[in-house]
């Protein structure tokens, strides 16, 4: 499994350099980091599957190649902003682009548009000959046109080419970034599983570039003896013993026979159907697909193939998340698979992975839901599956004045269950931060809590399985914005007193100058000078959806 998600990548890298990135002068390669990196193919994150192929596909270019590489959202959550040029285009640069995909963090958005132009501006694409080459899992997400891109730079560029590989896209997805490659002449290539990529490679392989004619050929050779063989091992993994191969990839290794195991000498290994030629001898022979593993010895000689089944003991799973009954996957939801031996935790929205038999347990999560199932797996079992995790969607907004401005990055939102425990509070349920934030949540009611500086409000809401739906939360509120020269910090209180003659403090602050949000009502400003200026008071009344100033001297 883990052996196609590289060959996957690895393909896709090669492919789309041999095509026509490194036919170019100098290249770019531009690597999707986003969040969505984390999602899977055959049971391996695309993250993980990107840095083994570029380090792979690299030690096989021409030391002379100038290659530089670009990431997006590595950086930052939630910047359009987070592009870096990180290895500049330069001969000798593979073991660098290696140490810095290994060193990303995935976490940001897609904003592949300016990548590519920053990248195409990075190698003069004005002056000289210039290729980009983006591999990405995702669609724009900060605005750009990647459409009027490709003809910006198709018509300013000397001799511009960009090469796109959309790395699990749908048909219909890649459809949206593919004009980037056909307007400056490149290729589009899907990669979103092995079939899709044996075609690719068979397409790309069948055309090759045009090379100088050949000189005259000598005579053939004579044909090779009988007992001369091109391989003498064919290797192949099963679920079971007589049963089917894993439809996820395997990784077959080959150690020399020692006394040492696997520990002892490596002598060849390679992916999915697979013939080896090896010298005569004793081998261990180990395959490997997601977490099950079989190794068996085998004698070889020269002259003849030897075929051998390896019995994996394995099950196969094939889970989907899904926030309901008939809903979509949700790329969300986390998939965790603990199997005996091991966990498989990094799986969102859906999960391919073999696992030894035995207890095995499946848990889905997404937002504050969560779905669980145990299942005993028996060898040879195939598991396709959705895992409903029962949970309706919410996004949550606060406003000023009903139907007024809305709050912006400041609004903090936490979300309680509605019934209050015995001492009268409420268990919390999650919390997030800033305008449309989202939640999932499971069926019942709740109350939601939003707070922007010194205002604050709850209300109740119910959720349904099933269901999308707004909670707008009215702040009643305003804004206060004081400045005091010579002023050390600020207290803020109710202008009713109590009982006993107190005011309530509301909020306080440091500085000559501050801004709060206020709910709406009468208040005393109490300014703490540096020198041996008295304090002062200064009253004044917030209006909802309305700013006030006061200067304080």
């Amino acid at each position: 499994m883990a052996g196609l998600a590289r060959n996957i990548a690895a393909a896709m890298f090669l492919l789309s350099m041999t095509t026509l990135g490194f036919a170019a002068d100098r290249v770019i390669i531009v690597l999707d980091a986003s969040g969505s990196m984390w999602a899977q193919i055959d049971g391996r994150p695309k993250l993980e599957i990107a840095r083994e192929s570029l380090k792979t596909v690299l030690q096989s270019t021409p030391a002379d190649a100038e290659i530089g590489f670009m990431a997006y959202g590595h950086r930052e959550k939630g910047s359009c902003d987070d592009i870096q040029l990180i290895v500049p285009p330069q001969p000798g640069s593979a073991s660098a682009i290696t140490a810095a995909a290994d060193s990303l963090k995935f976490l940001g958005k897609t904003p592949l548009t300016a990548a590519v132009k920053q990248a195409a501006e990075a190698l003069k694409y004005t002056e000289d000959r210039a290729t980009v080459v983006l591999i990405t899992d995702g669609l724009e997400t900060c605005g750009g046109d990647p459409c009027a891109l490709g003809k910006e730079l198709e018509a300013a560029g000397v001799d511009f080419t960009a090469d796109v590989v959309g790395f699990g896209l749908t048909a219909d997805e890649g459809k949206q970034i593919a004009c980037i490659a056909d307007n400056t002449g490149g290729k589009y290539i899907q990669a979103s599983d092995a079939k899709a990529l044996r075609e690719a490679l068979a397409e790309t392989v069948a055309a090759p570039e045009p090379s100088p004619a050949p000189a005259p050929s000598p005579e053939p050779a004579p044909a090779p003896k009988a007992a001369e063989i091109d391989y003498n091992l064919i290797p192949t993994a099963l679920l079971k013993e007589g049963g089917e191969q894993p439809k996820s990839d395997i990784y077959y290794e080959i150690f020399k026979d020692d006394a040492q195991g696997t520990s002892g000498q490596h002598v060849d290994s390679g992916y999915n159907a697979i013939k080896f030629h090896i010298a005569a001898g004793n081998y261990i022979v180990v395959a490997t697909s997601g977490a099950a593993r079989a190794e068996a010895k085998v004698s070889l000689t020269a002259d003849k193939a030897t075929e051998m089944a390896l019995n994996l003991n394995a099950a196969s799973l094939d889970i989907r998340a899904r926030p309901w009954p008939g809903a979509d996957v949700d790329r969300n939801a986390q998939i965790s698979i603990a199997y005996p031996g091991g966990t498989s935790d990094s799986n969102y929205g859906e999960a391919k992975l073999v696992v030894p038999t035995g207890e095995t347990k499946i848990t889905v999560r997404l937002g504050a839901g969560e779905a669980s199932e145990t299942m005993q797996l028996a060898a040879g079992q195939v598991v396709d599956k959705d895992m409903i995790v029962g949970v309706g969607k919410v996004k949550a907004n606060a406003f000023y004045t009903q139907g007024g401005e809305k709050a912006g990055t400041d609004v903090s939102w936490k979300v309680y269950k509605a019934a209050k425990k015995i001492d009268g509070t409420r268990d919390q349920v999650t919390y997030a931060f800033g305008a449309d934030s989202q939640f999932d949540l499971p069926a019942g009611d709740y109350v939601m809590s939003a707070e922007v500086q010194a205002a604050s409000v709850e209300q109740p809401f119910t959720v349904t399985v099933g269901q999308m739906s707004d909670v707008n939360v009215t702040l009643n509120a305003g804004v206060l914005a004081v400045e005091a020269p010579g002023a050390d910090g600020y207290k803020i209180y109710e202008a009713k007193k109590n009982i006993q003659g107190e005011r309530k403090q509301v909020t306080y602050a440091f500085g000559e100058k501050m801004q709060t949000t206020l709910a709406a009502g009468d208040y005393v400003l109490v300014t703490n000078f540096t020198t041996d200026k008295a304090d002062k008071e200064t009253p004044f009344a917030i209006k909802a959806g309305e700013r006030t100033e006061l200067s304080v001297q």
